[in-house]
């Protein structure tokens, strides 16, 4: 599910820039396969920190993954040479996204994943099955 759009991109940073960063082929016009695979980019990295803690897909889409989302596809749309400005703000993106992860921060949907299915909580690993017949007692300390 992408968390953002074209139109959001463009609201965000004007067409202009999104224009320059994706007419690959010198049409003068903003091609929106480029555009799209940047949104797609940015929403595959979202899901990859929300996965511990949400479920997915979201019900909705909160404002804070809007804006994570046109920053990512941002960043993603300059190959090279990328200004500070957008450099920064895809950390502080990528910032956001690990609080997420970690539960400091919430996006504030009822989709939270109990607490015994959150990573590193709840369930313990356990062992089961028949005792091994090449144990460290019976191979003599090989």
């Amino acid at each position: 599910m992408p968390y953002a759009t074209l139109a959001d991109l463009t609201t965000r940073y004007g067409e202009e820039e999104i224009r320059q960063r994706s007419d690959h082929a010198g049409t003068g016009v903003i091609d929106p396969a480029v555009v799209a695979q940047a949104l797609a980019d940015a929403s595959a990295e979202i899901d990859a920190y929300l996965a511990g803690r949400y479920r997915l897909p979201l019900p909705s889409v909160p404002p804070h993954l809007v804006r994570i989302a046109c920053a990512i596809a941002r960043y993603r749309l300059w190959d090279e040479a990328v200004p500070e400005r957008v450099r920064i703000e895809y950390e502080d993106a990528r910032r956001l996204l690990e609080a997420l992860a970690r539960g400091t921060v919430t996006l504030g949907l009822p989709a939270d994943l109990p607490p015994a299915q959150q990573p590193g909580r709840g369930l313990a690993a356990a062992q089961s099955g028949p005792a091994p017949v090449f144990g460290r007692d019976a191979t003599g300390g090989y």
